[in-house]
């Protein structure tokens, strides 16, 4: 069957070329409109083809404008969809990369009702020639999520662009008036060290804590500007001891490393919202740095605000890791590793049982013989 790509959509022509049966090998031909450069769809060095031909399972040939896929009637038909996306997201005028392509390819063998393209031009920021916008369905409902309701909380692990985010959902609405201030903090809980000992005074303590902030900040705010927008208090990147007492009104906060909090600083925390603001929460519950009996406030958050009107919990995982694609594979392994590590062993602590029982009867023995 013989496909022709006409503003993002397929259409279909009435001359055939190979209509498979289900699972049986067939062919179909798609023709890419002329307006589109064929380099943007098939990649830098035919880089995009030979990823729709590995995780299509198909053989991809190209002649001009037309693209023939061979293979299975589910392979043809996702091969169709993901050009399908593919020239969709080129004609909005953004590149395509081997990550969205891959993104495009995961997000369709998920069966997911929003289409790939609308998830990866969905325009959050642009600054300095740079555009920020979701690249996971998870991400986009995340950022949907920060739009509809006043509180929310992005839970996940490292690289999955929680706090990045949410940044930058701060700074655009700071740029529409819709806030008049941006307020950033995090609690300054050291992971193995103690403040007390570290040099310089309290602010000197205090920044290297805040420094993944300002970093953010850096990305999506001109850096000559900031100093003057915290000078004048329109950006303020304080610790999370600094927010007891006040009420933030017309605020969009953040808070970062929510992990890190009790469960009194996070009820502290949520009750500082003020008319006219947003709360976003950011954390990874697998990452807790809090003294041993302290109960994470992240993680009891969920069971006691779920259901609570206007406020959203999304949760991200490893397939949305942003960073190098080492990071999501470290992710997972970890998460697997940690599934298994917690796994009941009900036989094995019994025969421990028994054992450490054995030895204090001997024990005691031992020390009666003495006696």
């Amino acid at each position: 069957m013989n496909l022709i790509v006409t503003s993002g959509r397929l259409t279909i022509r009435p001359h055939q070329v190979d209509t498979p049966g289900y699972g049986e090998p067939g062919s179909r031909r798609i023709t890419i409109p002329a307006s589109i450069d064929m380099v943007k769809v098939l990649g830098p060095a035919d880089s995009f083809l030979r990823i729709l031909e590995r995780e299509l399972d198909a053989d991809i040939h190209v002649r001009g404008n037309e693209i023939t896929l061979t293979g299975t009637s589910e392979a043809l038909v996702q091969g169709a969809d993901a050009l399908t996306e593919m020239v969709t997201v080129i004609r909005t005028g953004q590149g395509l990369t081997e990550d969205a392509v891959e993104r495009i390819l995961a997000m369709m063998a998920a069966d997911i009702d929003d289409r790939p393209a609308d998830v990866l031009t969905q325009n959050i920021l642009s600054t300095r020639g740079k555009t920020i916008r979701p690249k996971t369905l998870n991400q986009k409902r995340y950022v949907d999520a920060i739009d509809q309701h006043t509180v929310v909380f992005g839970i996940g692990p490292a690289g999955t662009g929680k706090t990045y985010l949410a940044m930058a959902k701060a700074v655009q609405a700071l740029q529409r008036k819709e806030v008049n201030r941006i307020v950033l903090t995090r609690p300054a809980i050291e992971a193995g060290e103690r403040l007390g000992f570290l040099p310089g005074t309290l602010n000197d303590k205090i920044d290297p804590y805040l420094r993944p902030l300002y970093d953010a900040l850096h990305d999506m705010v001109d850096p000559e500007s900031i100093p003057r927008l915290l000078t004048a208090g329109t950006i303020e990147v304080a610790p999370l001891a600094y927010m007891r007492g006040r009420t933030l009104n017309d605020a969009f906060i953040i808070l970062d490393e929510a992990q890190n909090t009790s469960m009194e600083q996070m009820k502290m925390f949520l009750t500082r919202l003020g008319f006219g603001s947003k709360i976003v929460v950011t954390g990874d519950v697998t990452q807790v740095d809090l003294p041993g009996g302290v109960r994470s406030g992240l993680r009891g958050v969920q069971a006691i605000l779920d259901g609570v009107e206007d406020i959203a919990f999304c949760n991200l995982t490893s397939h949305d890791v942003v960073r190098h694609k080492l990071v999501g594979r470290i992710v997972a392994a970890y998460d697997r590793f940690e599934a298994i590590d917690l796994s009941p062993r009900p036989d094995r602590s019994k025969h421990e049982d028994r054992r450490n029982d054995d030895r204090r009867t001997e024990a005691g023995k031992a020390r009666g013989e003495r006696r």
